[in-house]
């Protein structure tokens, strides 16, 4: 119960335009929510491949020189939350490589659940790895002498790949948009009146004024360069099997975004209008704990009749809470965040709509939050059911004793949390809220079900957590 999930990560990126680079930037900008660790943007003239990483937001990493000496009229952008690797310079993406067949740069949303085999097994033949991130086993899979082309030596790594990624490519020539078979990583493909743009979530293509074309299928690849555009299937048409996070509907991605072709503000609505119908309660408000809970709390009070009541106030100038270096500071940095309205709760039975909980201690800090500005009964009432389950398919929560429900009762979460009662949403409930296949989504947090197989990884996630620890330990 230490840490609350750390999001994933934000890819953005643009072909033929002059203004490429500042675009990407202000992509990035759109999609900060998806990555505060660090950022970076390459950038292409057809004739040289530059880079620029660092570690912190958008606005203190990009100044106007930087974006300057980067300027070329094809680039791609990487927002970076660590779930493989540490957090440092030399894991910030980017990655770009120079290799027999040219220069590429190459970002990466996901997480390979056959990392750990393909590097020992590189390391075994005298490979030498630059950073601990599972995105550079890419780079040494395309870069295998069998392979007589560029392309080909891509689309041959690209099936030898397993687990979640969503990529993005740059070459001096043509930038390249990939997503895995089973499609656990969103991104899409839009267009400006200059080229062409690849993103995580359509609110970034809404911020430089580009158009929504389609989504990156499972299993394609997307080739863009001055001939235009091509799409190639890079794998077997049976192992194309769409099972695409619910968790970036749920948790993610901006309200405001088209996320698998689903608005995310009216699936969140869905979501608690369901909620209201599962777990009901005499209540005189319903309050969102922002952001994630707005639309849903939107949604169980136009189901319940409850009217709804801005509870929580929030510092916009507090970043994120899991990021802190210790638990004490993250819980203090968590109260500082969202203050409660006292004359809004005081006196008053409230429900509270929030959209997960996976480690419980931000959670815990609201609820007492709450009490002290008066609340009379406390309803807690969560969007998704209970995190029972790691994920390694791109979400920061790989160990199962550090998930709050993997180890409680309901009824001892609810009396860890403080709260009068407590109601997560059933699986049948939040599929039932997908306007498209619900069979296509993945939910393997939540089941225990999951889609490409794990094997040992929770072991090998304990033993890379405990040697982070140690070295964090270390004066």
């Amino acid at each position: 119960m230490a840490r609350e999930a750390k999001e994933h990560c934000g890819l953005f990126g643009v072909f033929g335009c002059d203004d490429a680079v500042e675009k990407v930037y202000y992509g990035l900008y759109a999609l900060q929510h998806r990555g505060e660790e660090s950022a970076g943007i390459a950038s292409t003239n057809g004739v040289e491949l530059m880079c620029y990483r660092g570690m912190g937001l958008v606005g203190d990493i990009f100044s106007r020189t930087v974006l300057e000496n980067l300027k070329a009229p094809a680039a791609i952008g990487h927002l970076r939350y660590s779930t493989v690797g540490s957090s440092n310079i030399s894991n910030c993406q980017p990655i770009p490589f120079t290799y027999s067949r040219g220069k590429v740069a190459i970002a990466h949303n996901g997480q390979l659940v056959n990392a750990h085999r393909l590097r020992a097994e590189y390391e075994a033949h005298g490979a030498i790895f630059q950073t601990t991130t599972d995105t550079e086993i890419i780079v040494h899979l395309m870069a295998r002498p069998s392979h007589a082309a560029h392309r080909a030596g891509m689309l041959s790594a690209l099936s030898q790949l397993e687990g979640a990624y969503s990529l993005l490519l740059l070459s001096l020539q043509e930038m390249i948009g990939v997503r895995d078979p089973n499609g656990f990583r969103p991104l899409c493909l839009g267009e400006v009146d200059c080229g062409y743009v690849l993103a995580s979530e359509t609110c970034a293509l809404d911020q430089i004024g580009a158009r929504y074309i389609r989504d990156v299928a499972p299993g394609e690849a997307v080739f863009i360069s001055k001939e235009g555009i091509r799409s190639e299937t890079f794998c077997a048409k049976e192992r194309v099997r769409p099972t695409q996070c619910i968790f970036e509907l749920i948790y993610f991605s901006r309200p405001d975004s088209r996320v698998y072709g689903e608005s995310v503000h009216r699936f969140r609505m869905a979501l608690g209008r369901r909620l209201a119908q599962e777990h009901p309660v005499p209540s005189d408000i319903v309050v969102a704990v922002p952001e994630g809970g707005n639309s849903a709390a939107l949604g169980y009070s136009h189901a319940s009749g409850i009217p709804l009541d801005r509870g929580f106030i929030r510092n916009h100038y507090i970043g994120r809470t899991f990021i802190q270096p210790s638990q004490s500071r993250r819980a203090r940095m968590a109260e500082l965040k969202l203050n409660p309205v006292r004359a809004v709760v005081e006196g008053k039975r409230v429900v509270v709509v929030d959209d997960s909980i996976v480690r419980g201690t931000t959670a815990r800090s609201r609820v007492r939050l709450l009490r002290e500005a008066g609340a009379k009964e406390i309803h807690l009432r969560i969007t998704c059911p209970p995190h029972r389950f790691p994920c390694y398919y791109g979400i920061d929560f790989q160990l199962k004793k550090e998930l709050i429900a993997a180890s409680y009762t309901l009824a001892e979460i609810r009396e860890f949390l403080k709260v009068d009662t407590l109601g997560y949403l059933s699986v049948e409930g939040m599929l039932s809220c997908v306007a498209t296949r619900p069979e296509h989504f993945c939910a393997a947090c939540f089941t225990g079900s999951y889609p490409v197989p794990v094997e040992d990884l929770e072991r090998e996630a304990e033993v890379k957590y405990a040697a982070e620890r140690s070295r964090a330990a270390q004066p």
